[in-house]
């Protein structure tokens, strides 16, 4: 870690910087919150970060204790990344940076989103109340990625994989769900111009595209 800055403050909030306030690092565990990825699944979803940069990065974490590297049991025997228990449990804190980011008033909101990151912005966004009373398992497909998503009691449920026996199963690429979600695009003419399929009732789909509406974003500087 030659080179690398730290506090040298006593202050546990300190330590944790020293441990994930690099940049790309906590994009890195962002990217492991659904599950372990390969190096080159990582660089796909931080396009932004060289490969020796995360491979400094990994390096680090790795050696802190928040990110692990294992081998995949055969036949599949590729080296994965992954988070440790301990780093998991910054899921919390990353999904609560999410939703106060969200509010921000200088927030890039054109920009694209990666698959994880729109996926993991439901957690953040996700309004209890809006989902009195809906029990459904939902099922995204964005490309070639899967989630599995359930509503239940107020609560919001989602992981990587296949869900089978959804209520309703939803395919778009990113952009798409991204515009469902938090742009004004409709659900009816997504399914007209072929961008979103959905299986299942869909009036359950729009409910479900409701259930995550962006904040009242705060503020702007004062100016003069």
């Amino acid at each position: 870690m030659v080179g690398r800055r730290k506090y040298d403050d006593g202050c546990a909030v300190a330590h944790g910087l020293d441990l994930i306030g690099e940049r790309w690092a906590l994009l890195v565990v962002r990217e492991l919150l659904l599950g372990p990825k390969r190096f080159t699944d990582l660089r796909a979803g931080i396009p932004g970060a060289s490969a020796d940069m995360l491979t400094q990065r990994l390096r680090e974490l790795t050696g802190s204790g928040v990110v692990r590297r294992r081998k995949l049991a055969p036949p599949a025997g590729a080296w994965v990344y992954e988070l440790t228990e301990w780093g998991a449990e910054l899921e919390p804190i990353v999904t609560a940076l999410g939703r106060w980011s969200s509010r921000s008033p200088s927030l890039p909101r054109e920009a694209e989103i990666g698959t994880d990151s729109l996926v993991l912005s439901l957690r953040a966004l996700f309004d209890p109340r809006a989902a009195a009373g809906l029990t459904a398992d939902v099922a995204l497909r964005l490309g070639d990625d899967h989630f599995r998503v359930r509503v239940a009691g107020g609560r919001l449920d989602l992981a990587r994989g296949p869900a089978d026996g959804a209520d309703v199963r939803i395919a778009a690429d990113p952009g798409t769900l991204g515009a469902l979600l938090y742009g004004d695009l409709g659900l009816a003419a997504a399914r007209a111009s072929g961008a979103v399929t959905v299986e299942g009732p869909a009036e359950t789909a729009e409910r479900f595209l409701k259930l995550f509406p962006l904040p009242t974003p705060a503020a702007g500087p004062v100016s003069g």
